[in-house]
């Protein structure tokens, strides 16, 4: 029974996950739309693909080199087997029973118990734990902790969170550059097929206004089932709920924070260092703790997997 629950969640975050995504798409085609309507098709024709292109090669050039980049802004240092022996052994476990290959890992001098997980594709994957993580967690709580960032390696959140990124900042730098243009460069160019509706033209300059935001928190929500996700695989992986919940309840209750806390990374970690200084929920890229917590509190209701 705890199976089917399991695996009735990552169903359900992972169909929730290609909703937003799909928003995301409709949401880029209601900019080309507003755009085509304020200043005409010619305008609008240039501006998508030059959108699109800026957005892809930060985000993707970011993407493929995003073990490094990470270790690079965490500070994170490379060790191997040598360094900590009893910590490679629960991470093989976890990569025998998921199937993956052995991550590099790494180690982040830092006092605030935190982990996270990078690389573009399980290949070229690296796992990375604070020094406080491993000093306050037992063997259960850092394997349910393992599972978990394994989880985002199997999932390809990375590649999930560089799509999300591309579309939204496409859609920023295309809704920015645009609403300029409205208040600088002078009106619509008429000529070129616009539509001369006022109430169109005003719906459009909403849309251009809104875009950015709206495509920044459609950005977060999908950060949030990507985690939701991660919790659910996790447990698939270890069979033991209990494991990452008694994690998550070790993080919970401390309340220092990483030094590296930039929104840059913030999503990448187990539990984000931005929570508690969001302005809303809304932007956060993670689901309350205290709810992943109650979630697998469920899931250890139902007991053993397969009763």
């Amino acid at each position: 029974m705890a199976d089917n629950n399991f695996r009735a969640l990552q169903s359900a975050n992972k169909g929730k996950t290609y909703f937003l995504l799909a928003s995301m798409g409709v949401l880029t085609w209601l900019v080309a739309y507003a755009a085509m309507t304020y200043f005409g098709v010619g305008t609008a024709s240039t501006m998508v693909p030059m959108a699109v292109g800026f957005a892809l090669i930060g985000v993707w050039g970011s993407y493929y080199g995003s073990d490094k980049l990470v270790l690079t802004m965490t500070g994170a240092k490379l060790i191997t087997r040598e360094d900590a022996p009893e910590l490679f052994n629960v991470i093989e476990e976890v990569v025998i029973a998921s199937g993956l290959p052995m991550p590099k890992v790494a180690i982040v001098e830092d006092s605030a118990p935190n982990a996270f997980a990078t690389g573009r594709n399980p290949e070229h994957a690296l796992i990375a734990f604070t020094t406080r993580i491993l000093e306050v967690m037992d063997r259960d709580e850092l394997q349910g902790v393992i599972a978990h960032e394994m989880s985002h390696v199997a999932n390809r959140d990375t590649l999930v969170s560089a799509v999300a990124a591309t579309t939204a900042g496409a859609i920023a730098i295309l809704s920015d550059f645009l609403t300029r243009m409205m208040w600088f460069g002078g009106g619509r160019d008429r000529d070129r097929g616009g539509n001369s509706n006022p109430l169109a033209l005003v719906f459009s300059l909403v849309i251009l206004i809104l875009a950015p935001l709206a495509a920044m928190l459609l950005k977060s929500a999908i950060s949030r089932k990507r985690e939701a996700l991660a919790d659910a695989t996790a447990v698939s992986f270890t069979r033991n709920p209990a494991g990452l919940r008694k994690a998550l309840e070790v993080l919970a209750a401390d309340s220092t924070v990483v030094r590296q806390k930039s929104n840059a990374v913030a999503h990448i970690w187990i539990e984000s260092p931005l929570d508690g200084q969001t302005v809303s929920k809304l932007f956060s890229t993670h689901p309350p703790i205290q709810e992943r917590i109650a979630t697998l509190k469920a899931m250890e209701s139902l007991g053993p997997a397969g009763e």
